[in-house]
Parts: C-alpha cells; structure tokens; sequence
C-alpha cells in the first residue's frame, strides 16, 4: 500500500474592498489585513492612491494591494454619484485582476459608501461569500455634511438596505452601529460582530516626549485625523484662536496631524484668523510621527459636533489618543463617552468657548492629566486594544466559513 500525505489545505483568499482611505494608510483595515494574514488567510486589498500608498500594485508584508487613482474631490450630489460610479468601476475591474493572479473566496468590503454589495452580489453567483465591514453610518453622514433628507439620502438608505441584504456576516465599531444592523438592516443578531478599532497599543505607546516640536512654548493641544468638512476640524482652529487671542495664552503649540478634503480651507482659516506658527499643520502622519506628536501632548482634542452620525461613531482619535496615555477633551458625544469614559473630560456640546475652558482646566491640572492619561492606557490594554478586537473579527471569520458549509 502507498502512503501519501494529506494534502495541505489552499489558504483561504481574502479581497477586502475600501474606497475612502488608500491602505496601508487606513489603520484599522491594515490591522484587519495583517491579522487575516497572520490567521493564515491570502490576503489581497482593493484602495485608492494617496499619500505614501502612490504605487498601483505592491505586495507589503506578504498582502497584496491594487490601487487606482484617488477621483477628485466631492462637493455636491452629482459628483457624489459620479466618484461612486468611477470607484466601483475600477474596483470591479481590479477585483477581476485579483481573482485571477491571487485568487479569493471571500470579498470583505467596508463602508463609506455602501456600493459594494453589487459586486458581492455578483461574486455570490460563484460561490463567494460576502462580508460587510460597517465602519460609518453613510445615510447620517451625508445628512451631518449637507444638512437636507433629498435624493441622495434616500439613495444612501436603499443602498445600505441592499448592503445588508446581500452580506453573509456584518462586522461592526460598536452597540448603536449594531442596532442599525438588526433594526434597519434586520440582519440576524448572531451574524453581527462588534471588532472595534482599537489601536495596536504595542505600536502605539507612550513615549520619551520631544520638547523640541512645542517651538519653545510650554503647552501643546493636538487634534489627530482625517480632515474632512463634516468632522469639525474647523471649530478645533476657532478653538485655538479663542485661546490664543480672546485668552490671551500664547504658551501653547496647536497641532493638527493629518490630511483631506478640508486641509487647504483649514489652513487658510488658521492664517486668516492670524494664528501664525502657534497652529501647526503636519499633512498626513504616519504612525512613528503620530507617536512622537501625541506623547508630546498635554492635552488632545476631538471638535466632532453632536449630529446623528457622531453620536454613533466610534472615533478612531479618541482610541489612539487613549493608546498614548493622552487626557481628552471632547464635545459630549454619546460614543465617545463609551469609549473613553474617564480619559476624556466633555464639553457641552458644540459650544466652543466651553471646550476652550475645559482645555484650559486640563492644562492647570497635571495630575488630573496624569490619572486621565493612565486610566485611558489601561483601558486600551485590558479592553479596548486591537489585541481584544481581533478575536472578534476572526470569530466573523469562523462564522462565514461555517455558512458556507450549510
């Protein structure tokens, strides 16, 4: 009789699909990315260009990653419609290219927008399973930027219904995104996973702080994230210009770290508003930058005003700021208080002139900054951390596999 080995089973292929941010450039689907890897799946991800993330095909760290060309930016519905129509397009042809040089058995699409189901849609009619990664409440967004419930809205709501319709498994930031899962999507409870995005503290730690970046002032306040219109940035610059000019303190270095949509227009306030040097701008940060910029800090901030849409959202900053021992101070947001609970102080919200003094509290209180900072780090640790994250999405993992088998 001729023994022979058992075959080793082919890796499980993985697409992951993301418009809005080029990866690795989006954290949390690089962490997702690198932990399929490391469960021993083929991972391969379909984004835009950007920032350090130019070349149109590399493979980093054993992923595969296909990029197209960033589509300009967006100012009202009809360009709106045309940027989803030009990414699904060019999403839908790589998609082809990575099923025939890599291969995949599972196409893991995350939102902003929900146009993505089609192509699952379409891929399920060969077998393929459809996983939806909600990061954002897309109907509420678009409501907190634009402010009307017209054609676009509804469209947003109908292609999120169809999302949920077409997806085999939902993976999702938090208990409101939940809900929305089971009461707007009415997709079954046991199929729905919270992975929150908690950073990898063992990355993003505290550090030695570099006296140098505060420009010989005593203080530095420090906003991190996307620049994008809808999320606030711009009350974080009449934040400072209340500080510095209405407060009169000229002891504290602003920092904004990050790029988008809204960083010219920023800029442009900051210099109108005649802040000079003591508002700094960095463009897009990678991780060592961003670790260097907020153990500097005394204080971070999120100016995220109270919508719809930031109620529910779970804000990657707050967890990162947490991650470096930051004390915080917010606007009273209902996600953020979940998130950060005791490392964050809240101001009423949308009320500026009020986060002003809360920052100036923060700064009089060295040990209240201390306690807050070490509470948010241990939560990371103990809790809230990718290393506690990632075993939920695994488990959505497990539980598409087992689908497939029925």
């Amino acid at each position: 009789m001729t023994n022979r080995a058992t075959p080793t089973p082919h890796p499980t292929g993985v697409l992951i699909l993301v418009e809005n941010l080029p990866v690795p450039n989006d954290r949390r689907v690089w962490l997702e990315a690198t932990t399929l890897r490391d469960a021993g799946y083929r991972v391969s991800v379909i984004s835009i260009t950007g920032v350090n993330a130019t070349a149109r095909y590399e493979r980093r760290d054993g992923i595969a990653l296909y990029r197209y060309p960033a589509p300009p930016l967006t100012s009202g519905t009809l360009s709106f419609i045309w940027e989803f129509a030009y990414c699904w397009l060019w999403t839908l042809a790589l998609s082809l290219r990575v099923l025939r040089r890599e291969g995949f058995d599972i196409i893991h699409a995350c939102n902003p927008p929900e146009t993505f189901w089609l192509i699952g849609r379409i891929y399920k009619l060969i077998g393929k399973q459809f996983i939806f990664d909600h990061h954002d409440l897309s109907p509420e967004m678009y409501l907190s930027r634009f402010g009307r419930q017209g054609t676009a809205y509804k469209l947003l709501l109908l292609l999120e219904r169809l999302t949920f319709k077409t997806a085999d498994v939902v993976i999702t930031t938090n208990e409101t995104h939940r809900r929305v899962a089971l009461e707007r999507g009415r997709f079954p409870p046991d199929r729905v996973f919270i992975v929150r995005s908690g950073p990898d503290h063992l990355k993003l730690r505290p550090d030695t702080p570099d006296e140098v970046l505060k420009n010989g002032r005593a203080y530095m306040v420090s906003y991190l994230g996307v620049l994008n219109p809808q999320d606030g940035v711009d009350t974080f610059v009449r934040v400072a210009d209340i500080i510095v000019h209405e407060r009169g303190r000229t002891d504290i270095q602003f920092v904004i770290m990050g790029s988008g949509d809204a960083e010219a227009d920023l800029r442009a306030q900051s210099a109108g508003l005649g802040l000079g040097d003591a508002l700094h701008f960095t463009g897009w940060a990678e991780l060592d930058l961003i670790r260097r910029y907020l153990s500097t800090s005394d204080v971070c901030v999120d100016t995220m005003p109270k919508t719809p849409y930031s109620d529910a959202a779970t804000m990657n900053k707050i967890l990162e700021y947490m991650s470096v021992a930051r004390p915080i101070a917010a606007f009273d947001l209902i996600e953020s208080r979940v998130s950060a609970g005791d490392a964050a102080i809240f101001a009423r919200a949308d009320d500026e002139h009020d986060l002003a003094d809360q920052i100036l509290s923060l700064l009089a209180d060295p040990e209240r900054r201390e306690q807050m900072g070490r509470f948010g780090r241990c939560r990371i640790e103990n809790e809230l951390g990718w290393e506690h994250q990632k075993v939920h999405l695994l488990a959505a993992y497990r539980m598409a596999a087992a689908l497939k088998g029925r």
